[in-house]
Order: structure tokens, then C-alpha cells, then sequence
């Protein structure tokens, strides 16, 4: 089982091909589990946006709290996800079943959120597993449930599919686990 480095401080990713932006997170580590805050401006099919978030994971890298701003053309957005850890789900306090089962949030706007299920899972090379997550879409902030599976290839290559879209690629982390290459829709800047 790989353990990764520390966190850096700050880290940045310049988006590509399905969307032209820059996205920039800043981490802390309270002792009780790691506290992000990002922001993501964007330009897909021509209209622009920008997407603020904040996530609270517990030390096991399980999602507790993500919350979420968005903005675009067609006004400001806040969506609130709270999770028992356990896979159970509220979505601005209301219960969210179709979230049932998933431990981690994906935001649509996010490279960073790939990191989550590789921490949390520390999977050994070789070893495939399910890993559905709470989607937040860009711009809408909309939450769905998303379909995904990460299989571990070597210490810092995993091959990632999502079935819905009908795609696949191969995800590249650095030493600390966070997303170096992602095919296509972003590349690590910092």
C-alpha cells in the first residue's frame, strides 16, 4: 500500500480541451482531517464561469462537507453537500437517496477531487474498485450521482473510467497524490 507525501500548500491546474480556465486550491490540515478551498474560472462552449469551493474531508479522506458557489451568465449559485461518512447524503438539508453509497464528492470543475478516492482507497497495483461519487455539475451545481472506477497501474498511474460518458484515460499523480495529467481536461501548473 502506497503512502503519499505531505500536501503542499497550494496547488493549480490549467484546464484544457473541454474547457479553457485555471483552477488553484489552497489546503490546510487542522489535525481533525484537511480543510480545501478552491476556485475554478472557466470558459466551455463559449460562455464563461467561475466556481468557489469549499470541502471538508475527515482524516481517512472520506467527503463530510463541500460547499459550493457558482456563477455564470444565468446568475450566482450555492450549493451545500453534508455526508455522515458513511455513504448517506443531504443537499442543501434536504436527504439526497440518489447519492446513497458514494463517500466522496466530484466537482465537474475540479481536478483536484481526483485525489480523493485514491487517498482514501490507497488501492495496491493491480486492484480496480468502484468509486461513485457525489457529481456536482458546472455551472448548474446541480448533484447527481456519477459512476466511476479507478484502477491502480503502478505508484503513481491509475487508469480511470467513468461509464456514463464513456470515458477512460490514464490519470498521472504526483508524490503527494494530487493529479499531475489529466487527458483532456486538465494539466498540473503548480
Amino acid at each position: 500500500m502506497e503512502t503519499f507525501e505531505r500536501l503542499p500548500a497550494a496547488a493549480a491546474w490549467r484546464h484544457e480541451t473541454a474547457r479553457e480556465g485555471f483552477e488553484v486550491v489552497f489546503f490546510t490540515a487542522p489535525g481533525d482531517g484537511i480543510r480545501i478551498a478552491g476556485e475554478t474560472s472557466a470558459v466551455e462552449d463559449g460562455e464563461p464561469w467561475s466556481i468557489g469551493y469549499e470541502i471538508e474531508l475527515d482524516a481517512g479522506w472520506v467527503t463530510r462537507r463541500a460547499r459550493v458557489r457558482g456563477r455564470s451568465r444565468s446568475g450566482a449559485r450555492e450549493t451545500v453537500l453534508e455526508a455522515d461518512g458513511d455513504g448517506t447524503w443531504h443537499v442543501d438539508g434536504a436527504p439526497a437517496p440518489q447519492l446513497d453509497g458514494c463517500i466522496d464528492v466530484d466537482l465537474e470543475s475540479s481536478a483536484l477531487t481526483n485525489a480523493f478516492p485514491i487517498h482514501r482507497l490507497r488501492l495496491d497495483p493491480g486492484v480496480a474498485t468502484a468509486a461513485p461519487a457525489a457529481w456536482v455539475r458546472a455551472p448548474g451545481l446541480g448533484a447527481e450521482r456519477l459512476e466511476q472506477t479507478y484502477r491502480r497501474l503502478d505508484a503513481r498511474r491509475f487508469d480511470y473510467a467513468s461509464p456514463r460518458f464513456g470515458f477512460r484515460c490514464e490519470l498521472v499523480y504526483d508524490a503527494a497524490g494530487l493529479v499531475t495529467g489529466y487527458p483532456g481536461i486538465a494539466q498540473r501548473a503548480h
